[in-house]
């Protein structure tokens, strides 16, 4: 299966890319794009901690399954005010 990635911030800057495409195989969770990620991407691993992962718009946890098509949002902390 194929999901989208959307990542910001530092995240963004260690993929080279805000956007991009992960091949998973069928059943894959949120929690397995993130380690197929760090694979490639050693530098994203001490970031796990303060990334909030988010399925077509809803907050996820590693554990919750990706389907075709999902985009998987990779939110680092952010503040406003």
């Amino acid at each position: 299966m194929t999901v989208r990635i959307a990542a910001f911030a530092r995240i963004g800057e260690i993929l080279r890319s805000g956007t991009l495409e992960l091949s998973l195989p069928g059943g894959a969770t949120a929690g397995a794009a993130w380690q197929s990620l760090c694979a490639s991407f050693a530098q994203l691993a001490p970031l796990r901690a303060s990334t909030r992962l988010v399925i077509n718009g809803a907050l996820a946890d590693d554990g919750t399954p990706l389907h075709d098509g999902d985009e998987l949002a990779l939110l680092p902390p952010f503040g406003g005010g």
